[in-house]
């Protein structure tokens, strides 16, 4: 079966979240994407702040993230989930992996359209991405910076949230 590298750097770090949108994708590495840094300001149709990565060029700047192998058969349904085409595009990169292999892999980048520096994200939205830095054991002090402290909000639609986190759960 053909499969292709994914770089989740947002929410699908999450091993439930990603499960749920590409089933048989298997967990590769932790990775570091390097002169890059994190936002949540991608504007999503629901109004809130998404991920994105943007590039800096500084090298003291990295966005770390979770390095997926998925079927090629399941990247339609993860495109679609990640709204490639509408707000997102697919960016191949160069990141590396904790014993500094190369990896050459694939990931959304928000469209400059789509970017909005006064957005936040919802608070079900970061917990998704904290959740899953912290279950694939990202640096603490980056998860400190760059997630736990990023500002968010309640989501006014309940009932989004509910049906959000019922995706990935019993």
């Amino acid at each position: 079966m053909a499969t292709i590298l994914y770089f989740a750097y947002g929410s699908n770090m999450s091993t439930a979240r990603m499960r749920y949108r590409a089933p048989s994708s298997r967990f590769v590495c932790i990775a570091q994407l390097p002169k890059y840094r994190l936002r949540f300001h991608k504007r999503s149709k629901d109004g809130s702040g998404k991920c994105n990565t943007i590039y800096t060029g500084a090298p003291a700047d990295s966005v770390f993230g979770v390095v997926y192998e998925i079927p090629l058969n399941e990247k339609a349904a993860l495109d679609r989930a990640e709204g490639l085409g509408r707000g997102y595009n697919e960016q191949r990169l160069s990141v590396f992996s904790s014993d500094q292999r190369e990896l050459q892999v694939f990931a959304y980048i928000a469209d400059m359209e789509a970017i909005d520096d006064d957005l936040k994200p919802y608070f079900w939205y970061k917990d998704f991405v904290l959740t899953g830095a912290e279950e694939h054991r990202l640096p603490s002090a980056y998860i400190e910076d760059q997630i736990r402290h990023v500002a968010a909000h309640v989501d006014p639609d309940r009932k989004r949230e509910t049906a959000e986190l019922g995706k990935i759960r019993p």
